[in-house]
């Protein structure tokens, strides 16, 4: 699985995900994160909302509505992929956006 570093714009906190799944539905591209590679973990979609040179900008998908839909896309990909999905949960948290360094 793709480790993938992401950096806070207002902080310049750095965090490090693992990329569990990509997609892109409508025109826009949406990546389901990890912390952790294996084990039970949290799991946060992000969106990409702007492209800089070669760096991605992604916010955490908040709305609720989209979030569900998202999820529910995510879940087809992951039963297809032959990954159990109790092993996901979609959560959400006060991290708002980050910049994508590096894909």
């Amino acid at each position: 699985m793709e480790k993938v570093k992401f950096v806070d714009p207002d902080t310049g906190e750095s965090l490090a995900f693992f990329v569990v799944e990509e997609t892109k539905v409508g025109g826009t591209h949406y990546l389901l994160a990890t912390e952790e590679e294996d084990g039970d973990c949290d799991a946060y979609i992000l969106k990409e909302v702007e492209t800089k040179d070669e760096e991605s900008v992604y916010v955490l998908v908040e709305d609720d509505t989209e979030l569900s839909a998202i999820g529910k896309v995510f879940a087809e990909l992951l039963d297809d992929a032959a990954m159990p999905q109790d092993r996901i949960s979609l959560y959400q948290s006060d991290i708002c956006q980050f910049y994508l360094v590096g894909l």
